[in-house]
């Protein structure tokens, strides 16, 4: 059985997101499911980690956590990424917390 919500599942308190990230945008924002993935927009260019960097600064701003409880787990060299937060204060749009 498929999740309901296939770009993101909770492990305990940590939120895993299934990520598709569009770098040189013209504004940060989360654009919304795509597929399997949440499409995300940054506005850093893909040279030398800075958009992986930008992105996860980006994610912990929205959520409310220390940029230590976001980390890129996979698709460094990507646009298609998962992240894990830890904790978050407040969630992305899209992402509903388990019951």
């Amino acid at each position: 059985m498929q999740p309901i919500h296939p770009w993101y599942r909770w492990d305990n308190n940590q939120l895993i997101l299934k990520l598709l990230v569009q770098p040189r945008a013209n504004r940060d924002e989360i654009a919304g499911p795509r597929g399997a993935h949440l499409r995300v927009r940054i506005t850093a260019p893909p040279v030398e980690g800075k958009a992986n960097q930008h992105l996860c600064n980006y994610l912990a701003k929205l959520c409310g956590v220390a940029k230590k409880a976001v980390e890129l787990t996979a698709g460094h060299a990507s646009r298609y990424k998962r992240v894990r937060i830890t904790a978050p204060k407040r969630l992305p749009p899209h992402i509903e917390r388990d019951t």
